[in-house]
């Protein structure tokens, strides 16, 4: 979604056997990439996960690689469990072990976890446990998630071809705090004697400011555009994102406050119903822990059927918001176009007149 990587600096040529370059040809597909010197060294811990987790993670793994020695970054890799291969192995679906070793890399990789196996597990045993107490244990409160349509794949959307061309949109989405994380919570009996289930959302002061910072700084290497989404008209806890009697302040307060810190940025407000019906009538007009957000996929795992792609991209994330390296993202973002361009695609997304083939044998040129 433990090894380590040594990078070959000097200049190489590698060879991939690639059953997509020709229906009947088996020749090695061969590119030429010139290794720099690494001058920066990170270190990632990778968390596969379950079913089509660790194969979409080999995949990414393999274009950090390629995209750090391209520009001088090394990486050391260590693989960790969690989720219901944690609970298989040892459990719990969050070793201790895991958590230390997530705290200690500079980014955490995650692959996808869950399964039919493990539905009927009590709730502290269920794989979905171990990544609520990964987020609240790595507190990372922010969750950035890209929305794009690459062009090579508009037509494989539902929509209609003039509404999701051109659409790229980023929701920052809060991760800690609210009804995931409120208490009490459970379950009970009310004054009728009706069995209840019962959660809190509650939302303070510092989530909301910490949170829209973000969200300001990543509008900012964007589109300049940042629109609020809530439901604070009914409800108190959401009134405090950006609205209210509190969160008016945190944009506003005197020297300190966002307003005057962000001056370069278009904000807007919205509530979640009419935000969800906008964003399908024409989604264009919007403006840590990195994971694809697909299921585990229990019944393709194995077979080499899975996209990579989101796990590719949310490895380009890593670089790019995670650890500030840019051109190494960018690369990674191109090198996908680039394939989708030469037409390979896994079956998802399949048309005719594309080449139909499982994501470790793509090739890309670099």
């Amino acid at each position: 979604m433990a090894s380590a990587m040594q990078l070959n600096v000097k200049p190489t040529r590698l060879a991939f056997h690639s059953k997509l370059a020709s229906k009947h040809s088996h020749k090695p597909a061969r590119i030429s990439c010139a290794a720099a010197t690494p001058s920066k060294r990170y270190s990632i811990t990778l968390l596969p996960g379950d079913g089509i987790g660790p194969e979409v993670i080999s995949v990414a793994k393999n274009v950090l690689k390629l995209a750090g020695s391209l520009e001088g970054i090394e990486f050391s890799f260590q693989e960790m469990p969690m989720g219901g291969s944690a609970l298989d192995l040892v459990g719990v679906p969050l070793p201790e072990e895991t958590l230390s070793a997530a705290k200690q890399s500079d980014a955490v990789l995650l692959g996808a976890i869950g399964g039919y196996k493990w539905d009927n597990n009590a709730k502290h045993l269920k794989p979905e446990t171990g990544l609520l107490q990964l987020r609240e244990g790595l507190e990372v409160f922010a969750n950035l998630r890209p929305a794009t349509v690459l062009p090579q794949l508009v037509d494989a959307s539902t929509l209609k071809k003039e509404v999701a061309e051109g659409v790229d949109v980023m929701v920052v989405r809060e991760l800690t705090g609210g009804i995931y994380f409120g208490k009490p919570r459970g379950f009970g009996t009310n004054e009728s004697g009706e069995e209840i289930g019962f959660n809190t959302e509650v939302y303070a002061k510092y989530e909301v400011d910490r949170i829209a910072r973000v969200a300001f700084e990543t509008a900012r290497k964007r589109h300049g555009k940042l629109c609020s989404v809530t439901k604070q008209n009914v409800l108190e806890s959401h009134a405090s994102f950006f609205f209210g009697n509190m969160g008016i302040n945190v944009l506003e307060e005197k020297s300190n406050g966002h307003r005057s810190r962000y001056p370069d940025i278009e904000l807007s407000h919205m509530y979640v119903d009419n935000a969800a019906m906008q964003l399908v009538r024409n989604p264009k007009q919007g403006p840590g822990l990195f994971e694809p957000i697909h299921g585990s996929a229990p019944d393709i795992a194995g077979q080499d059927k899975a996209n990579p792609l989101a796990t590719v991209l949310s490895a380009a994330m890593l670089l790019k918001y995670g650890l500030g390296e840019e051109r190494a993202a960018k690369r990674i973002e191109n090198a996908v176009l680039e394939t989708l361009n030469k037409g390979f695609r896994t079956g998802d997304i399949y048309s005719a007149g594309t080449k139909l083939g499982d994501a470790k044998k793509w090739v890309r040129k670099c």
